[in-house]
């Protein structure tokens, strides 16, 4: 086996960043909440899912998207990547879907955040969803892209 070269370093990097993301909107959406719900009082419940929203949130401002722009980034340019490319059968169309789903995951997310700070529970439990389901999409389509 071969040393690890800084290509698969910054690889890893992005991989680890996705799988937290996706990770962490799974854990919160299948375990945490659902717990919260059932083991805690509304008042406490409803604290305890905004400080849960916030540190998320802040998580994913300050180390999440600076981690897979720059590592996102990178590889593209490794790659070779160019705007145009991004319309090529293959490779290019397929980064290029992934990343117009990337932004949109992102519109959810904040719209989520949004949502959920002016009380609109229903709006921002349909946008938690759409960010949920779209990130599932983000990874389904990284899968396909060959790695760099």
């Amino acid at each position: 086996m071969g040393a690890v070269g800084p290509w698969s370093l910054v690889r890893f990097a992005h991989v680890a960043g996705a799988a937290l993301w996706v990770g962490g909107q799974l854990a919160l959406s299948l375990v945490v909440l659902p717990l919260a719900r059932h083991l805690l009082a509304p008042e406490a419940r409803d604290r305890f899912a905004a400080a849960a929203g916030r540190r998320f949130g802040l998580l994913t401002g300050a180390v999440f998207l600076p981690v897979q722009l720059g590592t996102g980034w990178a590889m593209a340019w490794h790659r070779g990547v160019t705007w145009a490319s991004l319309a090529e059968p293959g490779y290019g169309r397929t980064l290029a879907a992934k990343l117009a789903l990337f932004a949109l995951v992102m519109l959810a997310a904040a719209g989520h955040g949004a949502a959920h700070a002016k009380g609109r529970t229903d709006l921002a439990r349909a946008l938690a969803v759409v960010s949920l389901a779209g990130s599932l999409g983000v990874v389904l389509l990284a899968t396909a892209l060959p790695a760099t």
